[in-house]
C-alpha cells in the first residue's frame, strides 16, 4: 500500500483522552472469506459497525461518532466493491494514526478452494469476475490485495472455521486488555490440512518421529504426557525446540519495538495431533515470561480432533 498525505485538509490531532476512543477495526480482505459475518459478530457484542463505507468517509464517520457514547467501538467493512480501494484506505489510515486514533487492520481471508465453494453455493460471481472463471476474479482480487494483507495487523484465515468457531476467535483477538502491547498465538496444525494462511512463522516438525505408527500412542494426542514425553524425549528434539525459542525471543523484541499487535507462529506436523500439539505447548510454556513485556500469549491447536 502506497501511503500519502490526506487530501482532507490539515486537522489538529485529536488525543484519545478527547474522544473517549483510541481505537477502529477495519475489516477487509477476500469477498467471500468472511468480511460481513466478522462484522456481524463484532455487532453483536456491541460494536457500531458500517458496511461497504468507502475508505475516503472513515475519518468523517469517526469524527461524528466521537462523542457519542453508544458507539465508542467502532469497526469498519470495506472491499473491492470501493473505487480506488487501495489508495483511499491508506490515505484514511494514515490520517487516522494522525490524528489520535489506533486503527487495527484484520484481514479476513481464506483458501482460493474454499473461496470457489462458498461462491459456488451461494451461486453468485465473484465482484471481479468479469467475462472470465470464478477463479479469474478471486487471483484477480488476491493479487489486488497483496500489499494490504502484508500490512494488516491481522490476517484471520476462515477456510477451516464455522459461524461459531469465527466469533470465538474474533471474541479472542479483538477483546484484549489495554496493556497488552502484543497478542501472540502459537498454533497446532496438520500439514495434510494445509498451511495456516494466517501464520507469520512457519515451524516444521515433520523430521521427529511420529507417535502415529506407534500403536499404543496412535488414539492419543500431544496433550498427553505419553505422546508428549515420546516427542520432546530425544536431545535433538530439546535442541530444536530450544533454538526455537529463542529466535521467537529476539523476534518478538523486533515486533515490540516495531509496533506489531498479532503473531501468530504455526507448528506443523503431518496431522496436528502429536508432535505439533506437544511442541506448541512446550513453546508457550517456554516463551511464557514475555507476558513481562506486555505479550499475551495464547495457544491453538487447529486441527486436534479433524482425523
Amino acid at each position: 500500500m502506497t501511503s500519502r498525505r490526506s487530501d482532507l485538509g490539515e486537522q489538529p490531532p485529536l488525543p484519545p483522552e478527547a474522544t473517549g476512543r483510541s481505537d477502529v477495526v477495519i475489516l477487509t480482505g477476500m469477498s467471500g472469506a468472511g468480511r460481513t459475518t466478522a462484522g456481524d459478530v463484532l455487532e453483536d457484542r456491541g460494536w457500531y459497525v458500517v458496511d461497504n463505507l468507502p475508505p475516503s468517509m472513515m475519518v468523517h464517520l469517526m469524527d461524528a461518532t466521537a462523542d457519542d457514547p453508544q458507539r465508542q467501538r467502532v469497526a469498519v467493512v470495506v472491499d473491492v466493491r470501493s473505487r480506488d480501494f487501495t489508495s483511499e484506505l491508506s490515505v484514511a489510515l494514515e490520517t487516522l494514526g494522525e490524528r489520535g486514533w489506533r486503527p487495527r487492520v484484520v484481514f479476513v481471508d481464506s483458501s482460493d478452494e474454499t473461496l470457489v465453494r462458498r461462491f459456488e453455493a451461494v451461486r453468485r460471481p465473484h465482484p471481479l469476475q468479469g467475462e472470465g472463471l470464478l477463479l479469474d476474479g478471486i487471483r484477480r482480487e488476491r493479487r489486488m490485495l497483496g500489499d494490504l494483507r502484508s500490512d494488516a495487523d491481522l490476517v484471520l484465515d476462515t477456510s477451516s472455521y464455522n459461524v461459531h468457531e469465527l466469533s470465538a476467535k474474533i471474541d479472542a483477538l479483538l477483546n484484549v486488555d489495554a496493556d497488552v502491547r502484543l497478542r501472540l498465538a502459537v498454533m497446532a496444525f496438520g500439514f495434510k490440512y494445509g498451511i495456516p494462511l494466517d501464520a507469520d512463522v512457519v515451524l516444521d516438525l515433520r523430521f521427529l518421529p511420529n507417535p502415529y505408527w506407534v500403536p499404543e500412542l496412535r488414539p492419543h494426542t500431544g496433550k498427553e504426557a505419553a505422546v508428549r514425553d515420546f516427542v520432546l524425549g530425544s536431545d535433538l528434539a530439546q535442541s530444536f525446540v530450544e533454538h526455537a525459542a529463542q529466535m521467537l525471543r529476539t523476534a518478538m523484541q523486533g515486533y515490540l519495538a516495531e509496533g506489531r499487535r498479532y503473531v501468530t507462529v504455526a507448528v506443523g506436523c503431518t496431522g496436528g495431533k502429536h508432535r505439533s500439539v506437544a511442541t506448541a505447548e512446550e513453546l508457550a510454556r517456554r516463551l511464557a515470561h514475555l507476558e513481562e513485556s506486555g505479550v499475551q500469549l495464547s495457544t491453538f491447536h487447529r486441527d486436534l480432533g479433524r482425523e
